[in-house]
């Protein structure tokens, strides 16, 4: 039988956005792969009343509930007594559990437990105890009226470590089915042009699914299948990926990846050459995107933020007659940035990107938006100009590099490279 969850946040930290509900993302994702259903996530504050009802709601549409956060030793930590109540279930003190705390006081904190702590050790009467080795507060799975309820604790590293070492193992037992997505990532079109391309297709499914999901900057489409074991769900999900891939061509640049930066990272080894950048408008973005990665250094030689004319024209050997000619923000000056760090570094490939990031238009009167994004290679130079138009400052910066990327993992491919 498939089973359905909701997941349930307890935090009034969380209503008022000092904190991310990041616990709910990792909780979904696990249970996506273990073949449950999640149709619904609440979060709810530091409240009896109003987590009683949050509960009401959830245990008539959900046969799993998870709740995360509540189980510390204050006095508006009341996950377990009101789940409890709702349930009735009393609470159950375990002094070995109330041991195991006292001793992680002692020896990791080195400070006696405040007796406070010990409500931490009550737990419901015959449930499954999860214990927390990195933290005070076990969590706890039990089953009631046909719905299983798990008790998690709040801190995302406690959560994680309880989810692997007991969450997940109790859970598989419950699911007799795997949910396998792949993520097909595209750059060049808009998620609407996409959805009105496939439209009709993706409304045709029911399993596997597609759907379109817009990322800052590019657009990832998710197909999803679920199956009784892995293997066939990946083999449902082969000739969908070949739709999408035939029908898009070569806007899509990778199955599975994280973002353009990988791609060309992945690429860039493959190949066996090296790269370096020269940035304006970008300010360093495309360098910090690849950086993040380890094991750059293996073709990453250095790059060089240009912001000003003149260090264009004295660290990167721009012509000052070009620039008098055409200025800073021209296909001219891109194509010869790129050339120039390409020179100075001593790398295979150079890649650079001169633009109006905004709010203002440029000395020049170059408006908000326009971007140029060179390419220089042993075999030639080329330039990509593009208009984002009045966007924010940061949105247009985000573009200009993802450009930056797709030009080189094109040119790496034998694509068309001045063409979006």
């Amino acid at each position: 039988m498939p089973h359905t969850a909701e997941l349930i946040a307890v935090g009034t930290e969380l209503l008022l956005g000092n904190i991310a509900n990041t616990n709910a993302q990792v909780l979904s994702q696990s249970l996506s792969a273990l073949g449950i259903d999640v149709f619904w996530h609440t979060v709810v504050g530091d409240n009896p009343e109003r987590l009683k009802e949050a509960l009401d709601i959830a245990r008539r549409r959900a046969d799993i509930l998870i709740t995360t956060g509540g189980l510390g030793p204050t006095y508006d930590d009341l996950t377990k007594q009101t789940i409890c109540e709702a349930f009735g279930r009393p609470l159950i003190l375990h002094p070995d559990i109330l041991e195991d705390i006292r001793a992680f006081y002692e020896s990791a904190l080195h400070v006696p437990m405040p007796e406070n702590n010990t409500q931490q050790a009550e737990l419901p009467e015959g449930c499954v105890i999860f214990d927390n080795p990195v933290g005070t507060a076990p969590g706890c799975a039990f089953e009631a009226e046909g719905v299983h309820v798990l008790m998690l604790p709040g801190p995302p590293h406690e959560m994680g470590t309880m989810l692997r070492r007991h969450v997940e193992p109790y859970l598989r037992r419950l699911s007799h089915e795997v949910i396998v997505s792949r993520d097909i990532m595209t750059f060049g079109m808009g998620e609407s042009s996409i959805d009105e391309l496939l439209h009709d297709k993706m409304a045709r499914m029911t399993n596997p699914t597609l759907a379109t999901y817009a990322k800052p900057c590019e657009v990832r489409l998710r197909a999803t299948a679920k199956a009784a074991t892995e293997e066939e769900a990946r083999s449902m999900l082969a000739p969908v990926e070949r739709m999408v891939l035939d029908a898009l061509g070569d806007i899509v640049y990778g199955v599975d990846m994280m973002d353009l930066a990988e791609c060309c990272h992945s690429q860039l080894l493959r190949r066996g050459l090296t790269l370096a950048t020269a940035e304006s408008c970008t300010g360093g973005l495309v360098a910090e995107k690849l950086t993040a990665r380890p094991g750059i250094s293996a073709f990453y030689r250095g790059g060089v933020v240009s912001y000003w004319t003149s260090v264009k024209a004295d660290v990167l050997h721009v012509p000052q007659d070009l620039l008098d000619e055409y200025g800073p923000v021209s296909a001219e000056c891109a194509r010869a940035m790129a050339e120039g760090v390409r020179t100075i570094t001593g790398a295979d490939l150079g890649v650079s990107v001169t633009g109006t990031a905004g709010p203002d238009p440029d000395e020049r009167g170059v408006p908000v938006g326009i971007v140029y994004v060179g390419l220089a290679a042993p075999d030639g130079t080329w330039c990509r100009a593009l208009d984002f138009g009045r966007r924010r400052r940061d949105r247009i910066q985000g573009l200009a590099a993802n450009h930056a990327f797709d030009v080189v993992r094109r040119y790496l491919q034998g694509l068309p490279i001045e063409a979006v």
